[in-house]
């Protein structure tokens, strides 16, 4: 492991984690060692909460290995919702009229297009990329339609979806120029865009649970992956990236931890946090 810029200031209060790509393995594998090093958090007084790109029910299988009680941030923010995976504490759906917009930047760019409101997943042809292994991830279907129209009032997320990351890369210069404020709009995967209401990133969660929970942004540590992390990484007061992360993204953090497949997760829990906050004691 190896530290990238700056020292850790003050005691962690709470830890807000990635998914995909940080929290489980590229198998979606939640691990033991992940798990006891949450249950550690938790023990010794620190708050600890998920943020991905996954809708809600997307997350429902961390929930009781984590004993996750603090508010859950999906579709990278834009719902902020209670472990019952019913109570909504806040919302941002993408305003009326861009998901029109974003929809006719993305196919220009030839993604396969996916719309998520804040129940329901929709596709338009069940055989596309990677809609199988995102069924596998999230662990429920999609809704197959003809046509996005009349499902647009109410949009959490728009994905775009293609196996051509250099394409997707450009996608989402496209995007993020098209729609201006409006929107944010970042990777989520390589092959995947993720589009969501401005206030939707990963920068604005720590702000708002900061706000929810009263515990001081510059008192939080937030670990990550993807370049969609490194709004957060910004937000926080120590941020970690995984092994696994690119080099702009690892050059973002305080810290830099093992890859996803080698433990790395529980290993930024052990030696930044709770090391750190023992040394403190």
């Amino acid at each position: 492991m190896t530290l990238t810029n700056g020292q850790m200031a003050k005691p962690i209060k709470m830890v807000i984690a990635d998914v995909d790509g940080t929290l489980v393995t590229q198998e979606k594998v939640l691990t033991n060692r992940a798990v006891e090093a949450v249950l550690r958090l938790h023990d010794a007084g620190i708050q600890f909460s998920v943020t991905s790109g996954r809708p809600p029910r997307g997350m429902a299988m961390l929930i009781e290995p984590l004993k996750l009680v603090q508010p859950l941030a999906a579709f990278n923010g834009g719902v902020l919702i209670q472990p019952d995976l019913l109570t909504v504490v806040d919302q941002n759906f993408l305003p009326e009229g861009v998901p029109e917009q974003v929809i006719e930047a993305i196919e220009k760019h030839a993604l396969d297009v996916w719309i998520y409101t804040a129940t329901d997943w929709f596709v338009r042809d069940i055989n596309a990329a990677h809609v199988a292994r995102e069924q596998w991830t999230v662990k429920f279907p999609p809704k197959v339609v003809k046509t996005f129209d009349g499902l647009l009032g109410r949009v959490a997320k728009i994905v775009g979806v293609s196996d051509d990351l250099e394409g997707v890369a450009k996608c989402e210069k496209d995007v993020q120029q098209a729609g201006g404020t409006h929107i944010s709009a970042a990777r989520s995967q390589p092959y995947y865009l993720d589009v969501t209401h401005p206030r939707a990133n990963k920068g604005e969660v720590v702000l708002a649970i900061s706000k929810l929970l009263n515990i001081p942004a510059e008192e939080m540590a937030t670990v990550g992956d993807m370049p969609n992390d490194v709004l957060m990484f910004k937000k926080s007061g120590v941020s970690i990236a995984m092994g696994n992360a690119s080099r702009e993204v690892q050059a973002s953090a305080t810290y830099v931890t093992s890859s996803n497949e080698e433990e790395g997760f529980a290993k930024a829990m052990e030696e930044f946090v709770l090391n750190a906050r023992s040394a403190k004691a």
